[in-house]
């Protein structure tokens, strides 16, 4: 066990760029891919673009599933989504080969047919009431000519109310919008070029013709220096070929997010869904590593991290100061849990207790917890949909950032609002002990959530809290670690009660947070059960060697991705922790 530790440790530290951080790298995505290629055909015509709409589309030929269909990944299963925008993209290129023979085949037999209303049917059963990512795959449809003859196709592209846009934005937490935060940019080019096709009636045509002009004029203002809006793939390339085609081509803003199109574009001909984790990945590896780091990587890790603190209000989402997001790239925004996780990275590394980036940082946190007492991703209170309600993982992450700076001079005392975080989880434990988590799923479970991801995190971080303060500590904490002991297969543990199917990933997570209560609290885990689980987590491993990476990843509007560092980071971090245990049995034991 301590052999594989150490090995682990060294892999993680040689994923290190020279300086000194951990940059990570995404998986590839048909879902991007394929907007990508539509997104350049569009702003570019196909022979400026050819060589790139020729590779892309080589990629994704080559990553077609067996039976016709396309997942998020290559190791994804196949789902309508981006199945759906691979046959739009093909459309538009006007192929009709072999592989949209195939997908045809998959899409009647999955949604009872081409026709466009069935298909639009089996994305609104997919997404529900949240018109994130229904709307602009169907926006792609009709673009690439799925959808029928234009005009007549728009009727089935809901009209999004971009003109909402050109209010003070101050306003959108009230104004309950159909798509979520992140999704500003979206809202506008997909809004007015739909509006394009089929105005509105009048009155509300000259609404709408008022506000195109404003609601451009932000989404140019929003728009970060490298052109990618949230470094997204997806994001840039639907703003793009909606922009396009409504007749902007020769806009500031399209002509910079094809440039990030463009530099985004991998030499196999795919693009990943954003360009990095970096700063997420390193905070991960910070706390993987913990007091094994190496004393003289410290210094650039803290400079790095502290580099890449915003310091001045976010125009996206007009976030005050002292947050930090996922990449240090333009396209970041600040959200709850990479701030959360750079605040702990930091308090590993030894920051001073007075601090001032600490208490900037804890002071933005406090700042977003939303009035039931959880914590969204980027906006306090904006409304019910994924990345503006509260989340466990979140809120977990942030009770413990809460409890290593709790004593920060000058910080008003954090415990009300870390007592009303311990409420809001207790009253959202599910009955069998987990949790459902925002950022990771499985796509073998029914509802594809990832109820161990979610139990692990939150048992975990709350491990960190001092049981006196917190009275409903620790039945939470007893009944998250039955679920993970009752959960766990011989070989390991997968997203929830799924038989197979196990990761490195998710089982590292579950040996991490039995570990860390059994540290904290000694008695709690049986040895036994520590034993067995580190014997699936070799065996999954190679002793430490070998970490192959899983799509339980979720980024925005559930696409699914893996990430190199997760499995090794994670491993990482439960062999640490188990190594510590001095006492596990010495006779194998289920």
């Amino acid at each position: 066990l301590r052999a594989a530790a150490d090995s682990a440790r060294r892999a993680l530290l040689a994923e290190r760029e020279p300086h000194g951080a951990w940059i990570g790298r995404l998986s590839s995505s048909a879902l991007s891919t394929a907007t990508a290629v539509m997104a350049l055909w569009k702003a570019e015509g196909p022979e400026a673009a050819a060589p790139l709409l020729r590779a892309g589309l080589d990629w994704l030929t080559r990553t077609q599933t067996a039976d016709g269909a396309w997942g998020d990944t290559p190791e994804s299963r196949p789902n309508i989504s981006t199945t759906l925008l691979c046959w739009a993209a093909y459309g538009m290129a006007g192929e009709n080969g072999e592989p949209v023979r195939r997908c045809e085949a998959w899409l009647t037999a999955k949604a009872g047919g081409l026709d466009p209303a069935p298909l639009a049917a089996a994305l609104a059963a997919r997404y529900g009431r949240d018109r994130t990512f229904s709307v602009p795959i169907l926006m792609a449809c009709a673009l690439g000519g799925r959808l029928g003859a234009s005009p007549e196709c728009w009727k089935l592209v809901p009209q999004l109310p971009f003109e909402l846009a050109a209010l003070p934005r101050q306003w959108f937490a009230a104004l309950r919008l159909p798509v979520v935060s992140y999704a500003l940019p979206a809202l506008i080019a997909i809004g007015q070029v739909r509006d394009h096709h089929r105005p509105a009636p009048w009155p509300w045509s000259l609404v709408r013709r008022a506000a195109a002009p404003r609601t451009r004029r932000l989404l140019r203002e929003i728009q970060p220096d490298g052109g990618g809006f949230l470094e997204a793939t997806p994001l840039t390339a639907f703003v793009t070929m909606a922009l396009a085609d409504a007749g902007h081509a020769a806009s500031p803003t399209l002509r910079e997010a094809v440039a990030f199109l463009r530099r985004s574009m991998r030499g196999d001909g795919s693009w990943p869904i954003d360009t990095d984790l970096a700063t997420w990945g390193t905070t991960l590896s910070i706390k993987a590593l913990a007091d094994t780091l190496p004393a003289d990587a410290v210094p650039a890790l803290r400079q790095a991290l502290l580099s890449r603190q915003y310091q001045a209000m976010h125009p996206y989402t007009l976030s005050a100061p002292g947050g930090w997001a996922w990449t240090p790239l333009p396209g970041g925004v600040p959200d709850a849990d990479d701030t959360a996780g750079a605040l702990l990275a930091l308090h590993t590394l030894g920051e001073p207790a007075e601090s001032p980036a600490a208490l900037a940082g804890v002071r933005w946190l406090l700042g977003l917890q939303n009035r039931d007492g959880g914590m969204p991703t980027f906006c306090r209170g904006w409304g019910a949909l994924p990345f503006d309600r509260s989340a466990p993982d979140l809120t977990a992450h942030a009770l413990a950032a809460f409890q290593a700076w709790r004593t920060l001079p000058d910080l008003a005392s954090p415990l009300p609002a870390m007592r009303r975080a311990v409420a809001w989880l207790a009253r959202t434990q599910r009955a069998d002990g987990s949790w459902e988590p925002l950022w990771f799923g499985n796509e073998w479970t029914a509802d594809e959530a990832n109820p161990v991801h979610g139990a692990a995190v939150v048992l975990k971080y709350l491990t960190t809290l001092p049981d006196a303060d917190f009275p409903a500590l620790p039945g939470l904490l007893r009944r998250a670690a039955d679920f993970l002991l009752t959960t766990r297969q011989p070989s390991g543990w997968s997203g929830g009660k799924v038989e197979g199917h196990v990761s490195i990933e998710e089982t590292a997570l579950a040996l991490e947070a039995l570990a860390a209560l059994e540290l904290t609290r000694p008695g709690s885990v049986p040895a036994a059960a520590l034993r067995s689980g580190a014997e699936a987590l070799l065996a999954l491993t190679a002793g430490g060697t070998a970490f192959p990476a899983m799509p339980i990843g979720l980024y925005f509007a559930r696409l699914w991705y893996h990430e190199r560092l997760y499995p090794l980071a994670f491993s990482a971090a439960a062999l640490r922790l188990l190594s510590h245990h001095a006492a596990l049995p010495t006779s194998p034991t289920s």
